[in-house]
């Protein structure tokens, strides 16, 4: 047991640390030097979602129902790893549209309703408050087992006569007092609060090191270890149920998981740290995998620690508050007093960002909206109105959190902190069929949003709500047994008979269903107004538009007139470095008495949404530019009167498509009959020069012959033997020109038969040898291995190797020729490689060398370009394909040409004959 006065002197000296960081972290960001702009800090700060009840309340629910503490934790790893795309797209929309609270989200996407916002605002409110309640609840519980320990304490001792004696009290008063410091500060146009967010990552660190070290005491210094610790919860009845799952916790398990993953995207305080205090989308990237590692940790000992109590602590000790009384049980005060610290980290911060948060959409979408309808107030004649904004925000984080407190005295005082968080979870998963929906579908509406919500907000009071009020006495409990007018269908936990389900999930059934029907078919039978569209394809197509909304606004007034505006509500200072860093950036009058430009006045519109809400600012810019708004509905009605003219363009521009593809295949075939041409003509020319060269070497050296019939027999034999080797040549170009057109008609003789295609390239390499050594190229051959048999035409396989070897060396460096042939059994078939290392062959030729009269590779300007018909790769590749193999190309520039062949085992002689 500690004494009160240590644990009170201890609270304040945290809570006066914490807010020396939160004051050193706003000086740094105004200096211009913010360290909370990276990732680390980010993720530090949506561990707010670890609240008390994840650092006592996970361990009173495990040692109550086992392993179900984990579905609240597996609920945000899944949004974080599977649908961080989702949490990417919330991000963007709010950035392009200065959104800073969701109850602002959800209202933009709607037409910046401002009905849609009350009932998002209210709903947020009421459905936090449990939550706030909670906080208070561990605070106050957890000093009271620090200082009472010894006693027989299953609850807090809360005197409903007496407040000030109660230590809730004191944490509300307190926890109010530190969100005015550093919420409310001063307006910001983006809403962020760098002090608060640096203060809540500092204290995600205490409350990780707090709960790690009453885990490592428990496992380590209790027991010999996890697994000593295990094997003697498992030796009793009592704890050993805890180890294992039960068949019939699978609805629970689900409804828990679903309403986790909703709570991560849908509480107010994580929206706020998640999307409002976001400096860079790309923090996401790392929060995507070190937020679930940070969860892991924080639930790494909740077991070990839920045993240890179970099997040590008298059946009066509260599960809830296990991390303070297990080690108080073994004398350690002061690790008990780390926890304390660890457990007010986690209701702190919780408190403090959700009441901000609150604050802000109290602000924005309850009270000034109201304030503005006053028009006796001449709000908008005011020179300054951050006085006020300041104000209400402040009185609305002391009235959120006072809320939190008369919940906690009422209704929340005997409950399990996991039951308390549970009832705000369900209250704020009533968001996502309306929030979710509005990202991915664009049809839906206002009306359908309103009424969706509507309806799921009702039964969650009803079935949920209801129930706790009876629990602690507010009302009758007739009313959950009997049903609403004695009606047993009407019982708030068997709604319409349905009895078969926990509360819990039975409220989760009828609210989620009926709100989500009502929103898909009230919207699918009701029209969106002009606005509802716009933003409706600015939030759905989010990803495939520019930054900023869409601009809807033709005004004639001033620059002066909008400075002033948002000089009222941002302040003097803030308005003015807004407007000259806009002018600046778009080298454009920011003061002055010219006539102000769209663009103008829709950012006006966003710095005010920053500071009032989406709805609000709109109001507010309306009424300097009153009157010259363009007109939504007269829009809409333009382009309905002109449908069918735009149907009929539309049809037009169908067929003129379709005339552009029309024109573009026949573009395309003539440009290709075109270069057929073109090579035709080369290889016209080609051959033409090829024949003539030998048949004027023949028609020379005969004509010598003729004309000198005494000439020496040595010159007579030396001129015969170039008439029959230009005759040999001509043969061979007349042969492969013949032997193509046969291939390509399908006249060829084949002689297939069982062929080893290692001997064939051995053969084929050592018939070329003269070739090579005529040519100095080095030669290296690697066919080792096994082989395969192949039912081709021996002769062809020979062709083909010939042609590709002769070309390898003759386009192998002239310098220095190297030549490298690879052969080698590959999957089903055998695959030969030849390389050489000349210039190579252009990515834009690999293609075409394969087509008749195509000549292709590098060879350096300086040296003869090799002789050839261009028919050699076309052969080849005709002898392959019949084979059923391939033939190809791959080439580096000047790192030489790799040619491929593989040729597949045939799959009978029949068909490889074919």
């Amino acid at each position: 047991m500690l004494s009160s006065q240590v644990v009170i002197a201890v609270s304040l000296i945290y809570v006066g640390l914490l807010y020396s960081i939160a004051w050193w972290g706003d000086k740094r960001a105004r200096a211009g030097r913010s360290w909370v702009r990276n990732p680390t800090v980010y993720t530090l700060s949506i561990a707010v979602y670890c609240t008390s009840w994840t650092f006592y309340g996970a361990v009173g629910s495990a040692a109550r129902n086992g392993l179900e503490y984990l579905t609240i934790y597996l609920g945000p790893t899944v949004i974080f790893l599977g649908w961080w795309f989702l949490l990417r797209k919330m991000l963007r929309i709010s950035k392009a549209h200065r959104i800073t609270s969701i109850a602002d989200f959800i209202s933009s996407r709607y037409g910046k309703s401002t009905q849609l916002s009350v009932l998002v605002t209210l709903i947020a409110v009421i459905g936090t408050t449990p939550y706030i309640a909670l906080q208070l609840k561990a605070v106050a519980t957890s000093y009271t087992v620090l200082t009472v320990w010894g006693s027989s304490v299953s609850g807090p001792f809360v005197s409903t006569s007496h407040i000030f004696a109660d230590s809730g009290f004191w944490a509300a008063t307190g926890l109010a007092l530190f969100g005015i410091l550093f919420g409310t500060r001063f307006i910001d146009a983006d809403e962020h609060h760098e002090g608060m967010v640096a203060a809540i990552a500092f204290e995600s660190l205490v409350k990780l090191f707090a709960l790690l070290a009453v885990g490592i005491f428990v496992c380590f210094f209790m027991f010999s270890g996890l697994g000593d610790l295990f094997h003697q919860a498992s030796e009793v009845p009592r704890t050993a149920s805890l180890l294992k799952l039960q068949p019939e916790s699978g609805t629970r398990w689900f409804t828990l998981m679903a309403l986790s993953m909703a709570a991560i995207l849908t509480l107010p305080r994580q929206f706020q740290v998640i999307v409002v205090e976001n400096v860079d989308e790309r923090h996401l990237a790392t929060a995507s995998w070190a937020f679930p590692a940070y969860l892991l940790l924080m639930n790494l000992f909740v077991l070990p620690i839920a045993l240890a109590g179970m099997g040590l602590l008298p059946d009066w000790a509260d599960p809830d508050f296990f991390v303070l009384s297990v080690p108080l049980s073994q004398g350690q005060s002061l690790l008990a007093l780390v926890a304390y610290v660890g457990g007010l980290s986690a209701s702190t911060s919780m408190v403090i960002v959700a009441a901000i948060a609150l604050s802000t959409m109290v602000c924005n979408d309850l009270v000034i909206p109201a304030l503005l309808r006053l028009r006796w107030l001449r709000l908008t004649e005011r020179d300054d109105l951050t006085g006020l904004l300041l104000f209400i925000r402040r009185a609305s984080i002391v009235l959120v959190v006072f809320m939190g407190y008369i919940y906690y005295r009422s209704a929340g005082a005997g409950d399990a902190l996991a039951e308390i968080g549970l009832i705000s979870f369900a209250a704020t998963a009533q968001f996502i069929p309306i929030m979710v929906g509005g990202l991915f579908w664009k049809g839906g509406t206002k009306t359908g949003a309103l009424t969706g919500l509507t309806a799921g907000f009702a039964i969650w009071a009803y079935t949920l709500l209801l129930p706790s009020f009876a629990d602690s006495g507010w009302i009758d409990p007739k009313l959950i047994t009997d049903g609403a007018f004695g009606h047993p269908w009407l019982r708030p936990e068997a709604l319409f008979g349905l009895d078969h389900f926990a509360p819990l999930t039975h409220a989760l059934i009828w609210s989620m269903a009926l709100n989500a029907g009502c929103f898909i078919v009230v919207s699918l039978f009701t029209s969106q107004g002009g606005l509802e569209r716009i933003q409706a394809t600015l939030f759905v197509d989010a990803f495939s538009r520019k930054d900023g909304e869409t601009v809807i606004w033709r005004s004639s007034a001033t620059i002066d007139d909008l400075y002033e505006l948002v000089e009222r509500f941002l302040g003097r200072e803030r308005a003015y470095h807004a407007f000259r860093d806009y002018g600046t950036s778009r080298h454009t009058a920011w003061r002055g008495k010219g006539e102000a430009n769209a663009d103008m006045i829709a950012f006006s519109e966003r710095l005010l949404a920053g500071s009032i809400g989406a709805a609000s600012a709109r109001v507010m810019v309306s009424s300097v530019a009153k009157g010259e708004m363009v007109s939504l509905d007269e829009v809409l009605e333009i382009l309905e009167e002109t449908s069918h003219v735009i149907e009929h363009s539309q049809r037009l521009e169908q067929k003129s498509r379709e005339l552009e593809r029309a024109a573009a295949e026949l573009r395309a075939a003539n440009d290709r009959l075109k270069e057929l041409d073109r090579l035709k003509d080369e290889f016209l020319t080609m051959v033409s020069h090829e024949f003539r060269t030998p048949l004027t070497s023949i028609r020379s050296f005969s004509e010598i012959l003729v004309d000198t019939p005494e000439l020496e027999a040595e010159r007579t034999e030396r001129f015969l033997n170039v008439i029959v080797r230009e005759s040999e040549r001509l043969t061979r170009l007349i042969d492969d020109h013949l032997d193509l057109a046969r291939l390509e008609a399908g006249h060829s003789d084949w002689q297939p038969g069982n062929v080893d295609p290692k001997a064939v390239l051995r053969e084929t390499i050592d018939a070329l040898e003269g070739l090579f050594n005529n040519r100095d190229a080095r030669l290296m051959v690697d066919i080792g291995g096994d082989t395969v048999n192949l039912f081709v035409d021996r002769d062809r396989l020979t062709q083909v190797f010939i042609n590709l070897l002769s070309n390898a060396a003759k386009f192998a460096d002239p310098d220095k020729p190297e030549v490298f042939v690879r052969g080698a059994t590959h999957k089903d078939g055998y695959l030969v490689t030849i390389s050489d290392n000349g210039a190579g062959i252009a990515d834009d030729e690999a293609d075409l060398i394969f087509n008749k009269f195509a000549r292709g590779g590098k060879y350096p300007g300086d040296k003869p370009r090799p002789s050839g018909s261009g028919l050699g790769l076309a052969i080849s590749k005709h002898v392959i394909e019949h084979c059923h193999g391939r033939i190809w190309v791959e080439s580096k520039p000047g790192q030489g040409a790799t040619f491929h062949v593989f040729i597949p085992v045939a799959r009978s002689g029949a068909s490889a004959a074919q």
